[in-house]
């Protein structure tokens, strides 16, 4: 997706007074219209196609444009870390256990990286654990003959008093992680504030909205983020996401009252 489109459904995110499903209307005399005439909304059609956008299809002259929960997800990086955070937990540990032959190596790291992109973590390079059901891999692998020898999916508990946290601690990178969410926090700090009267304004914020979405998505791809019965008790990502939805409403609220001269 283009930068200008991603730009656009992020707009439409936190120009809202809620995170949730927030819409878009009347381009006239407000910053979407400035938006427009900068070549943001050229591709609606194309993301109605996507189904990220939608409207009311019965009222062409209906204005309304609503993200989908498609479109919402997708701005968020692909999870929404409130649900994911609020997720219950039966204290079962999922492994993937792995040992793919030596001459397999591009089936080996194809594996890592469906591991690490669906959020496992790794206490061995071929030892991946989650607190998730393996929903999808049982799906994907029962499409076919399963070799215990080389690949091995067990629901699992600690029985030698490993507690849960020393699990986490193994298995993340959470030091890592929260430096991320530092990062992310001090692009939040530097959100251009006053009243956008101006072009000059206008763009001084369309860049920083750029550096937050770059810096989110720069933190949370990289976090599981895991049940909150067993989120590390240093992990910053709850408070990053906290500080994030406060200070999109306060952007939301500058993009409200943009006042664009006239030429």
């Amino acid at each position: 997706m283009q930068p200008k489109t991603e730009e656009f459904l992020n707009l439409l995110l936190w120009s809202a007074d809620q995170l949730a499903r927030p819409t878009f209307r009347n381009l006239t005399g407000s910053y979407e219209s400035w938006a427009y005439r900068n070549g943001l909304l050229r591709q609606t059609a194309t993301l109605e196609r996507r189904q990220l956008l939608e409207r009311n299809t019965g009222s062409p002259d209906d204005r309304l444009y609503r993200l989908t929960a498609q479109g919402r997800l997708h701005v968020l990086g692909g999870r929404d870390p409130e649900e994911r955070w609020a997720r219950p937990w039966d204290g079962q540990w999922r492994l993937v256990v792995f040992d793919v032959p030596t001459g397999h190596n591009t089936e080996r790291e194809r594996l890592r990286r469906y591991l690490r992109a669906r959020g496992f973590g790794y206490l061995q390079n071929s030892v991946w654990i989650t607190p998730d059901p393996l929903v999808e891999e049982r799906r994907i692998l029962g499409e076919g003959k399963i070799n215990v020898e080389s690949l091995l999916l067990l629901e699992a508990r600690p029985c030698a008093g490993e507690s849960d946290v020393e699990i986490v601690a193994g298995a993340w990178d959470f030091e890592r992680i929260n430096r991320r969410y530092a990062r992310h926090l001090k692009v939040l700090a530097e959100r251009p504030g006053g009243a956008l009267r101006s072009d000059a304004a206008a763009k001084a914020l369309q860049r920083w909205a750029a550096s937050e979405r770059e810096a989110w998505l720069d933190a949370v791809t990289i976090d599981p983020l895991l049940p909150r019965r067993i989120l590390p008790p240093a992990y910053s990502g709850q408070q990053a996401w906290q500080r994030r939805v406060e200070v999109l409403r306060e952007a939301g609220s500058q993009l409200r009252a943009f006042i664009h001269p006239r030429p």
